[in-house]
């Protein structure tokens, strides 16, 4: 009994994030912001060589599957480089048919809840796996998914063993401000020399990091993570969508 009420929930919430998307109207840049996707194709943005159409635009939107079929790297980027810049980007996981097995507990300080025998705890759960990376800069990027620390995490920093406690704390977020699957997030990305700043959903959750080996200028990066083919996944697939994407250039 137990076990088929746990796999109606898994399916339902499957079938939530399907369901749910709906809204996709692109908006106005804000003031002193210039949109950087103009809702109908990539224009502005490197499609990966090779991708066979995987990051594409539907009713609005940049929408991707997880399946890129380019050898190399399978990232869509922006065409132009940036160096202090403030972004504003929608963004929303559209399903999360993925159970993954090895979904972390991040406590406060960044590191991973252990048992009593001193081993990682792990959760399984449905899950989805993305992100924004800024200047180009992969190990910069602030995740999207469904881990319960929330979306905003810098797992590149918070898990280098190289990371001082101080800065695995810092690429930890302050709160999980993560809407349901499905719905609409907002992330407020703000790059200054060599400290990165987000605002997830009007919540500091990163108040400020600084990277010592962030580039000075670079592209912003959506990120591709795990495989779709033919609807099997590996690894923890980034089925996302992107939507009113505006960059404020700074001095």
């Amino acid at each position: 009994m137990k076990a088929t009420a746990c796999l109606f929930t898994l399916g339902a919430v499957a079938v939530l994030g399907i369901a749910e998307i709906g809204s996709t109207a692109q908006g106005t840049a804000p003031a002193g912001f210039v949109s950087i996707f103009n809702g109908k194709d990539l224009t502005g943005w490197k499609i990966p060589e090779g991708d066979n159409g995987h990051w594409k635009v539907v009713d609005g939107v940049i929408d991707y599957d997880a399946g890129s079929e380019a050898p190399g790297n399978k990232n869509l980027w922006t065409e132009k480089v940036y160096r202090n810049f403030e972004l504003r980007v929608d963004w929303r996981i559209k399903a999360v048919p993925f159970i993954s097995k090895n979904m972390k507990i991040v406590l406060p300080d960044g590191t991973n809840k252990k048992d009593d025998q001193g081993r990682d705890l792990n959760l399984v759960a449905p899950d989805s796996d993305s992100g924004i990376m800024p200047r180009g800069h992969g190990k910069a990027q602030f995740n999207i998914w469904n881990w319960p620390v929330g979306s905003g995490e810098m797992y590149g920093y918070r898990t280098d063993p190289k990371s001082s406690a101080a800065l695995r704390a810092a690429a930890t977020p302050k709160m999980n401000a993560d809407r349901n699957i499905g719905e609409w997030n907002t992330f407020e990305i703000t790059a200054i020399g060599n400290t990165l700043k987000l605002v997830h959903n009007g919540k500091d959750v990163i108040p400020g990091i600084t990277l010592a080996d962030l580039p000075a200028e670079g592209p912003i990066g959506l990120q591709h993570h795990g495989s779709n083919k033919d609807g099997v996944y590996g690894g923890i697939p980034a089925l996302v969508q992107f939507r009113n994407i505006y960059v404020k250039e700074l001095p």
